[in-house]
């Protein structure tokens, strides 16, 4: 190597290829398709549930290895459901809980539930 010259690979410039969203489709050119990303969530249960806030639910848990209990049932009011866990609170007491998804088996509720499918707009109506 010479003094005074730069590497072959040092003198090219670097060019970054854009920025493209995950699973834009491309046509054979290589040119991005662009694609409307939908504005509404998944129906994953925890937006079930916050689409539902303040009403009250029965909860059913299950709890794994558990010598005194391995269920129990929860009622109160929804305050919050994130990905891991719901908070509830019983009306009388005020007393708050924090149930873990993984231990829920199925949620019930005495009104009828707000719940918006992906890809339309409003409640489904109901059939009964």
């Amino acid at each position: 190597m010479m003094s005074g010259t730069m590497p072959y690979a040092a003198q090219q410039t670097q060019t970054m290829p854009p920025k493209v969203p995950s699973g834009s489709p491309m046509t054979t050119s290589g040119t991005v398709v662009p694609v409307q990303i939908p504005a509404y969530e998944q129906s994953y249960i925890e937006n079930i549930l916050r689409l539902n806030l303040g009403k009250v639910g029965t909860f059913y848990m299950t709890y794994e290895n558990n010598s005194e209990w391995n269920a129990k049932i929860f009622k109160g009011v929804l305050e919050a459901a994130g990905r891991d866990h719901i908070i509830i609170s019983d009306p009388t007491t005020g007393v708050r809980t924090i149930l873990l998804m993984v231990n829920l088996n199925y949620a019930t509720f005495d009104q009828p539930l707000v719940y918006q499918y992906p890809g339309t707009i409003g409640n489904i109506p109901t059939t009964r």
